[in-house]
């Protein structure tokens, strides 16, 4: 056998990782009491070391993993866009990209919606439940429809990138590589410079997916090291209904949607979006793992760049399937808590006001519970309700991420078809991409 052989895959690295991290989180909760101590000393001496492993190495390497994905987006996404938007020779074509991408975004999410309500309505989590609870929630205060359009247009797109407002830096990189493909051989110039850029970008993306498995390790055993089963185990009827809705959208849905408009094998998209998924499960974050997502699309799914460039990042921001799912469900769980029973109307104006709002919030931080507050609102449930569902929220957020990255993925092949810019070769090559995932790290090996 090879040596090539017997490596591992990327995927089975991470999917390692990830499994020991969780058995190490589990043995840590064993080792430490209550305090924090260890139950065992050392020569008469008792030592707390849970600060210095679980909240020092741990949380420390976590987030290092974490601020390196991060540290990539905004030029990542600046620099697509660019160079996505200067080669486009038909601009009409920028508005097809738009219109078809939000609107498959608000279908994915009213669809979402409206299959966590029936299921919450058809199995009833919150029926005879009693959770007492300490922990309070304070709505922010969502900004109004027209503030969400006019703050999209950045006034200084220097402060827009440091801050990391997607939104306005899709605007500005939009507006700057439409100039370009205007402004002839000088826009052209510019535009190879950008190019070089993009490769060395997406190179960059390799090194941080081969240090995944690693960070992958060291977040998940901090995260199972602090979870107790107790706190599952009140809202477990819950837990496992979001969960299963989730994966029933991620996996069903998206999957008759592709077939339906493009005829494409979806098991072909869902096999390649293992370690898309993977990154956006450990860093519940759809902007951290946009690097990986659009590595994704391009050189396993065949995603033409002007498409990718556009769809994905503009997915990161609003696409929120897996948001509105947990809205849907914890309506339904916290009005059947309080004893408050819903009309018919209640639960459409829900579905309307969690679609429109998956857009109209978007770059809001903590979206997701100010989305919730605001469907609570709007039925008049108490917003204080979300308190009863935060312990869990954790995990369930890292499972919505991987389901709204798929459906960025998803969107993306879509449209790609649509307009011609998909490479079906690519697309259904097994083994599309492989080589792109290990290529920096085989030349360092090689020159070591």
């Amino acid at each position: 056998m090879s040596q090539s052989s017997k490596k591992l895959s990327l995927t089975a690295k991470i999917f390692i990782g990830m499994g020991a991290g969780i058995i190490t989180g589990g043995l840590l909760q064993l080792l430490f009491d209550d305090s924090g101590d260890l139950l065992f000393s050392v020569f008469g001496y008792s030592f707390s070391t849970y600060g210095i492993v679980v909240e020092g190495i741990f949380s420390t390497i976590g987030q290092i993993f974490i601020n390196s994905l991060k540290m990539l987006v905004v030029p990542l996404v600046f620099v697509s866009l660019v160079c996505g938007t200067c080669s486009l020779t038909d601009p009409s074509k920028l508005g097809r990209l738009g219109a078809k991408s939000i609107g498959l975004y608000i279908l994915t999410t009213a669809i979402a919606v409206t299959l966590a309500i029936s299921f919450g309505l058809l199995v009833s989590p919150g029926t005879g439940v009693s959770i007492p609870t300490d922990a309070d929630y304070v709505a922010k205060e969502a900004p109004s429809l027209a503030q969400v359009i006019i703050n999209m247009f950045p006034t200084n797109p220097i402060q827009a990138m440091a801050e990391g407002n997607m939104l306005q830096i899709i605007i500005f990189a939009v507006l700057f590589g439409v100039s370009m493909a205007m402004t002839g051989d000088a826009g052209k110039r510019l535009g190879a410079i950008f190019e070089d850029i993009n490769v060395i970008i997406m190179r960059l993306v390799t090194i941080i997916m081969n240090l995944a498995p690693y960070g992958v390790f060291v977040l998940m055993a901090k995260l199972f090291s602090t979870i107790g089963a107790e706190m599952l185990g009140s809202l477990a009827k819950y837990f496992f209904l979001v969960l299963f809705v989730l994966v029933l959208h991620g996996l069903v849905t998206y999957s008759i949607l592709l077939k339906g408009l493009t005829g494409l094998n979806p098991l072909r998209m869902l096999e390649k979006m293992r370690d898309a998924c993977l990154f956006a499960f450990t860093t519940s974050s759809s902007s951290a793992t946009l690097p990986v997502t659009m590595e994704t699309a391009r050189n396993k799914l065949g995603v033409g760049k002007s498409v990718s460039s556009f769809t994905l990042p503009l997915g990161a921001t609003i696409n929120m399937d897996g948001t509105a799912i947990m809205q849907g469900v914890a309506t339904v769980f916290i009005a059947q808590v309080y004893g408050v029973d819903l009309s018919l109307g209640d639960y459409v104006m829900v579905v309307l006001t969690a679609t429109l709002a998956s857009v109209g919030t978007a770059g809001v931080p903590g979206v997701g519970l100010i989305m919730l507050a605001m469907v609570l609102q709007q039925v008049n449930l108490p917003v204080e309700g979300i308190a009863l569902i935060i312990g869990v929220d954790r995990l369930l957020d890292m499972t919505r991420t991987a389901v709204n990255i798929t459906g960025d993925c998803m969107v993306s092949c879509i449209v790609a078809k649509s307009e011609g810019e998909l490479d079906e070769a690519v697309y259904n090559d097994p083994n599309a991409g492989a080589k792109e995932e290990t290529v920096d790290f085989e030349h360092f090996d090689k020159n070591q």
